[in-house]
C-alpha cells in the first residue's frame, strides 16, 4: 500500500481564503461564500471584516444570509486535460445555495480524482480498437454528477447511480451545460446497494468504479445506509463487478471517524489477489488568506486500486 497523504484541486475557479472556529470563507467563481466545517478547530488568519464582505453566509443549522449580488445559481468550468485526440476537455457545474441544504453542489476537493477519471478514459479510448465499445464507468452515490460528467467527456460508457431524485436532476443540469447531451450516460434513482446486487446478477462488467457513500442516508424506497456495517460488503460485490481489464476503484469518504489507513485496510482485504496497487491518503484545500499559506483544510480521504 503507497500513501499520499495530500492531494489538492488546483482549480483555477474555486478558493478556499481563510477557516476557522468552525467556519470557511471559500470563492465560487466570483462569488464569495462562508459556510459551516467541523473541521475547522483552529482560529482564522483573516479578520471578521474580510469574512463579511462573502455574497452569502450559511451557519451550522443552514440558516442562509445572502446579498442580492448572488444569483440563485452560476456555472463553474473545470479543465479536464486532453481527450483520446488531444483536444481539450472540460465541463461545466452549476453551484447553488439555499436553505435547504449546506452543500453548494459540488466538493472542488474532488478535482483530482475527476481529471483521474478524464485521463484514464482518454487513455483507454485511444488504445481501443476501431468501433469497439466504449470503456464501462460506474459511479455509486453519483450525487451532482462532476465524476459521471468527467469519464462521459473522455470516452466512458458512464453509469451513474444515486438515490436523490434532485442531485440526478442537477446532475442533467450539469450535463446540459457542459454540452454532453448527445453522449449517453445512464442517470438512475436506485439504492446502490440493490443495484449492485443486481448488475451481479445480469454479469455487468465495468472498467472502472468509483463509490462516495455518506455516513448515513436513505435509498429511493427508504432503504437504510449505515457506512460502518455496509461498506466492506458493497465492496466485495463491486470487485466482482470489476472486469478483466479493470483499471480503477476508487472509494471517498468524508466519515470523520475514519481514517486513510482505515481505508487501505479495507481495501487491501477486498482486493486480496488482484494484481494492482492501492493507494490511500487525503483530499485537502490549501488557504489563500496571509498567515494562512501553510494550512491545509482536510475534506475527504480516499483509497484507490489502480492497474
Amino acid at each position: 500500500m503507497t500513501q499520499i497523504p495530500i492531494i489538492a484541486p488546483e482549480w483555477p475557479e474555486y478558493e478556499l481564503l481563510d477557516s476557522g472556529d468552525g467556519r470557511k470563507l471559500e470563492r465560487f467563481g466570483k462569488y464569495l461564500i462562508v459556510r459551516h466545517e467541523p473541521k475547522a478547530w483552529w482560529r482564522p488568519a483573516l479578520p471578521e471584516r474580510d469574512w463579511a464582505t462573502a455574497h452569502a453566509s450559511q451557519d451550522e443549522e443552514g440558516r442562509l444570509t445572502t446579498s442580492k449580488k448572488l444569483p440563485a445559481a452560476w456555472p463553474l468550468s473545470l479543465g479536464l486535460g486532453s481527450d483520446s485526440k488531444g483536444k481539450p476537455l472540460a465541463v461545466t457545474l452549476e453551484a447553488r445555495v439555499s436553505e435547504t441544504s449546506r452543500h453548494i453542489g459540488l466538493f472542488p476537493e474532488q478535482a483530482p480524482h475527476w481529471r483521474l477519471i478524464a485521463a484514464l478514459g482518454a487513455e483507454l479510448t485511444r488504445a481501443a480498437a476501431p468501433n469497439a465499445e466504449r470503456p464501462r464507468l460506474l459511479n455509486l452515490f453519483g450525487y451532482t454528477g462532476a465524476a459521471s460528467l468527467a469519464a462521459q467527456a473522455a470516452g466512458f460508457a458512464a453509469t451513474h447511480v444515486d438515490a436523490s431524485r434532485p442531485a440526478i436532476a442537477w446532475a442533467k443540469r450539469n450535463q446540459e451545460l457542459s454540452g454532453l447531451s448527445d453522449t449517453p450516460v445512464r442517470f438512475l434513482l436506485d439504492d446502490v446497494v440493490k443495484f449492485v446486487q443486481r448488475e451481479k446478477r445480469r454479469g455487468s462488467r465495468y472498467e472502472a468504479i468509483l463509490l462516495d457513500p455518506p455516513s448515513f442516508g436513505r435509498g429511493p424506497n427508504r432503504e437504510v445506509w449505515k457506512v460502518e456495517g455496509m461498506i466492506r460488503d458493497l465492496l466485495v460485490d463491486c470487485r466482482e463487478l470489476l472486469s478483466d481489464r479493470a483499471r480503477l476503484l476508487l472509494l471517498t469518504m468524508y466519515n470523520i471517524e475514519a481514517s486513510a489507513l482505515m481505508l487501505g485496510n479495507l481495501m487491501d482485504d477486498v482486493l486480496r489477489g488482484l494484481p494492482g496497487t492501492v493507494t490511500v491518503g487525503e483530499l485537502a484545500v490549501p488557504h489563500t488568506a496571509p498567515g494562512a499559506e501553510k494550512r491545509f483544510l482536510p475534506r475527504s480521504l480516499f483509497a484507490r486500486w489502480e492497474r
